[in-house]
């Protein structure tokens, strides 16, 4: 009797179905799995530091964390700012709705002031240097992870529901493919 193969079970914090330009709003949801894994690593990085055990792998996780906060969250958040933001101030009457979008926004310029001095001391470690990564810079790669797991909180809660239900189709095909010219992207004639 033939059995059907197995299929895997997915790996913690890849749950997230792969998504396009084509469904730009997915692809930002798979975004935040990306983050929450990118956390995860730093969180690592900062645990490994605390024990003294600084390696290889922890110079080559800072790298990945630097990579991703340095290339990818900045699109995502100009995505946000472009895309979700400013439709649902348009369309929020709930008062808590279009506070939650301010102060999201106001999480943005927060993330990049806390970045710009985090990996000053990442960018060290992914040198292979242990310098410039101590008690201070744990203490900030927590608070930014900590501000990080409460905006992406707040935007599947409150803002991305609302979202979807504003969005049509065209709509949707400009904000992926704005989204696809902002990171460079060739998109397919339609």
């Amino acid at each position: 009797m033939n059995t059907p193969p197995r299929t895997p079970a997915p790996l913690p914090g890849f749950s997230a179905p792969a998504a396009g330009f084509d469904e730009p709003l997915a692809m930002l949801q798979a975004c935040h799995e990306r983050v929450r894994r990118s956390l995860a690593l730093l969180r690592k990085v900062c645990s490994r530091i605390e024990e003294g055990s600084i390696d290889a792998a922890v110079h080559e996780a800072a790298a990945d964390v630097l990579r991703y906060f340095d290339k990818a969250a900045p699109h995502h958040h100009e995505d946000e700012e472009q895309h979700i933001f400013p439709r649902v101030l348009e369309h929020a009457v709930d008062p808590a709705l279009r506070a939650a979008v301010l102060k999201l926004q106001e999480d943005h310029v927060r993330m990049e002031s806390q970045w710009a001095r985090l990996r000053i001391g990442l960018a060290a470690l992914a040198a292979g240097r242990a310098d410039g990564f101590g008690a201070a810079q744990i203490a900030r790669a927590r608070r930014f992870c900590a501000l990080y797991d409460g905006h992406a909180h707040t935007e599947e809660q409150m803002v991305y529901p609302l979202v979807m239900t504003l969005l049509d189709a065209e709509a949707l095909l400009r904000m992926g493919d704005e989204m696809a010219a902002r990171r460079g992207a060739v998109r397919p004639p339609r």
